[in-house]
């Protein structure tokens, strides 16, 4: 038996500008890893896991040990956690690393961790050498669903969340999904902010499902996330594929981000993003169901949701018409205008650019308690 047949493994296969480019794979361990990474030569490459304080004492070695022998080299670069690491510093940290080894354009970055790693992995191998190879290897339910497919990179400036980036593809993105086990309940618990959103936005089925499954995503069953994450990768693969630059249909991916990402900032990252984007979808409902789009029965079970997994729906101490000014600085205001993007049913949205300075602080009042 080949270690392939004995391991759980779903493959999806994205494509870029209707050409293959990269594989999604999802897997019960990192023993097929070196099978994947020999597809893209790194017998002849030096490679660099690059990861962070948290993520790298529990799986670095594992992968360094598994790697050596069928590369150059292996390093390791590991910055501090946490999304206040997420900036051009932690970055220019990379490149010296990247330089004093000697790494050049045919070399290899690995991605070893969550939305951060993976954000600040990805652009230094955009801008390193004009260009340099990367994998991402995901280790939470948030970046595992989101950050990791679509070949979006950057880091936040001063207090503007992911002002500077480049959308640069990676070789691969491989998911050992049992590293959802170390992770700690209320991380765990953020990344299905965006689960959620993927079943609200395009498939209404899917949040049924996740309705039903409610007991079997809190214990964690294997089988169960497995399923969850196949669905939500190719939905968002789906969706990146139409348009990879955000230039139409992605921007609907950024459902219950905008005021998710005001909150966020406001908070001074206090918030996990996940918990953040619920508060964003909360709040989106609320709108909706303000102006009819929703149904209230719908609303209810929109929070109702995102309760069942511990994920705020209200929050305290902020000011709604703070939260509406922040909204007016976010990098996807377009010719002025904010894209806002509405449900107009569970399973269906679309992206409104006439909402008024009012109606996003309706928005905003409805998460303040």
């Amino acid at each position: 038996m080949t270690t392939a047949e004995k391991n759980t493994m779903d493959r999806i296969h994205v494509n870029y500008e209707d050409k293959p480019c990269y594989d999604i794979v999802l897997t019960d361990s990192f023993d097929l890893l070196p099978e994947e990474l020999e597809k893209i030569h790194i017998s002849e490459k030096k490679i660099c896991i690059v990861s962070e304080s948290n993520v790298a004492p529990l799986y670095a070695d594992t992968l360094k040990k598994l790697l050596q022998n069928h590369c150059r080299l292996v390093i390791t670069h590991v910055f501090e956690a946490g999304e206040k690491s997420k900036n051009l510093e932690t970055v220019y940290g990379i490149y010296e690393t990247l330089i004093r080894h000697q790494f050049d354009r045919k070399d290899l970055l690995l991605a070893l961790g969550g939305g951060v790693v993976g954000d600040i992995t990805g652009f230094a191998a955009a801008t390193y050498l004009r260009g340099i190879d990367f994998v991402q290897i995901p280790t939470t339910l948030l970046s595992q669903v989101d950050s990791s497919i679509g070949g979006k990179t950057g880091v936040d400036f001063q207090v503007y969340k992911n002002m500077v980036g480049a959308f640069y593809m990676p070789k691969l993105v491989y998911m050992n999904i049992k590293t959802l086990s170390s992770m700690p309940e209320r991380e765990y618990l953020s990344g299905m902010g965006e689960i959620i959103k993927h079943g609200l936005i395009k498939d209404a089925a899917y949040f049924d499902w996740i309705l039903r499954h409610q007991k079997n995503i809190l214990k964690r069953d294997f089988q169960t996330l497995q399923e969850m994450l196949y669905i939500s990768c190719q939905i968002k693969r789906n969706v990146v594929e139409k348009d990879p630059k955000e230039r139409g249909e992605r921007a609907l991916l950024n459902f219950g981000h905008t005021i998710g990402h005001a909150v966020e900032k406001l908070k001074d990252f206090t918030l996990l993003h996940g918990e953040c984007v619920s508060l964003g979808i909360a709040a989106a409902a609320a709108l909706e169901t303000h102006k009819g789009l929703l149904e209230d029965e719908d609303y209810e079970k929109i929070l109702s949701l995102l309760k069942a997994f511990h994920l705020p729906v209200f929050t305290q101490n902020l000011d709604p018409a703070e939260i509406v000014e922040t909204t007016l600085h976010d990098k996807k205001m377009e010719a002025g205008k904010i894209k806002f993007v509405l449900l107009n049913r569970i399973g269906e949205a679309s992206i409104c650019k006439t909402l008024t300075n009012e109606d996003l602080l309706y928005a905003a009042t409805s998460i303040i308690r």
